[in-house]
């Protein structure tokens, strides 16, 4: 438990201006590219002003453009994930398992991690897309309708679990989806049991995923691997027959090499 002179201190060095701007940045994704500005302040719960004021810095600094009416990001804001993404070695050592992967079953695959309550991906291999959404590194997707989602919140320690819960909103996407958590909590100890998730078009109508842990040195799993491909093409039995094998090995040699690496964490720093 954390203290509450540990709680007061890290609550006196929060910085609430830098927390906004990284809130307005955020306030943009694939689905609002671009933004006025007073859509940046209710997404964001600044006031008009405020808001203003963050987009015209990102601006000067030339992480924002603006037509004079709409705002939209700039390449430029790939360089606050660079860093992280440049000093990782789990996705240099996934990409040619995945590659391998790939030759083997002939759907895509794909490495993430967990961040609070949605999975990023960090590598991927496509064949073919079968999501109305494009998948690219870091593109975010909830973790309970995910399986490397179901993967990753099966292994956390029960508190940070717990946390979870508290905090996730379990949002329906599709007529499938697991909302109940008494229910995920059942499914997650399933997934912990057999070593291994699959759902069953929960994100999207006609997606059947499989995903399996990569665990670092210590034990820890700290990233999970999936094979996706379209319900037309397999039934979840076939799934389970043609695919996870093949998807269980290339994860046990992920992590042969990310062991072998010699580092044993691979958490705590996300693209952004």
């Amino acid at each position: 438990m954390v203290s509450k002179d540990t709680s007061d201190n890290r609550a006196s060095e929060h910085v609430q201006s830098l927390a906004r701007g990284l809130s307005v940045i955020r306030a943009f994704d694939a689905e609002h590219p671009a933004l006025t500005l007073a859509e940046v302040a209710r997404a964001t719960g600044l006031t008009r002003a405020a808001a203003r004021r963050f987009l015209l810095t990102l601006a000067d600094l030339g992480y924002v453009r603006t037509d004079g009416r709409f705002f939209t990001l700039t390449p430029r804001v790939l360089e606050l994930g660079y860093a992280y993404l440049s000093s990782m070695s789990l996705p240099d050592l996934a990409q040619p398992h995945l590659e391998r992967l790939v030759a083997e079953v002939h759907e895509s695959t794909s490495v993430a991690v967990l961040d609070q309550e949605d999975v990023v991906y960090v590598a991927r291999v496509a064949t073919s897309r079968i999501m109305r959404v494009t998948i690219n590194i870091g593109t975010r997707f909830p973790a309970h309708a995910t399986s490397m989602g179901r993967v990753l919140l099966a292994w956390l320690p029960q508190a940070e679990l717990d946390a979870y819960f508290a905090r996730a909103t379990l949002r329906r996407h599709t007529s499938r989806t697991l909302t109940s958590p008494i229910q995920l909590r059942a499914e997650l100890d399933r997934v912990r049991a057999q070593g291994w998730a699959m759902v069953d078009q929960e994100l999207e109508e006609g997606l059947r995923s499989l995903a399996a842990p990569i665990r670092d040195a210590t034990g820890k799993v700290v990233a999970a691997v999936n094979v996706s491909t379209h319900a037309s093409r397999t039934t979840p039995d076939s799934a389970r027959r043609d695919l996870l094998p093949s998807l269980v090995a290339a994860a046990a040699r992920v992590e042969a090499d990310l062991h072998a690496t010699g580092t044993p964490r691979f958490v705590g720093r996300l693209p952004s």
